[in-house]
């Protein structure tokens, strides 16, 4: 469990009951999902991509803990700043739930890392009306400055269309 650091970028939110439900599950069947992580030769760490919750529970609950002698299931993947972004909310739109705010965050960092559109909505799985959506209620409007947003959504379109991932 030492080896393994949560990221700084999960959009996903977890209620209460939710969080309960979790450690029940991971009590009365185990680990039936390992944590989704990738090495940080920076770190000297296991970075969280996917299963930040699941993780928890084994911290906050002594009993997992312990029937798992201090480990936590977990594979390794390879992928750069901005897939693993990606990754994650593959991972947490697949279960049904993210979070605005998380998703924001992560296409801000995505843009600032120099993806683009078209790409991110390959990459996350949106549709170009939902990506123009998004940057136009959390504040990306400036970013559509010159745009028409019916300009704007046919030239995400057009080049989501031809993004090579």
């Amino acid at each position: 469990m030492e080896m393994v650091k949560a990221n700084n970028y999960n959009p996903n939110a977890v209620a209460k009951q939710e969080m309960q439900l979790l450690y029940t599950s991971i009590r009365e069947d185990g680990y039936t999902q390992p944590i989704v992580t990738i090495w940080s030769e920076e770190e000297q760490k296991y970075i969280i991509v996917d299963g930040f919750h699941r993780n928890l529970i084994a911290r906050m609950y002594k009993d997992i803990a312990r029937r798992n002698s201090g480990r936590l299931p977990i594979v390794v993947i390879e992928k750069d700043v901005n897939d693993r972004m990606a990754s994650t909310v593959r991972h947490n739109r697949a279960r049904g739930k993210h979070s605005v705010d998380g998703m924001t965050n992560i296409i801000y960092n995505m843009i600032k890392n120099g993806e683009s559109d078209a790409v991110i909505c390959k990459k996350l799985g949106m549709e170009p009306l939902e990506l123009v959506k998004l940057k136009h209620i959390t504040g990306f409007a400036k970013m559509f400055k010159n745009y028409e947003y019916s300009k704007a959504i046919k030239e995400i379109i057009h080049h989501t269309d031809s993004a090579e991932l």
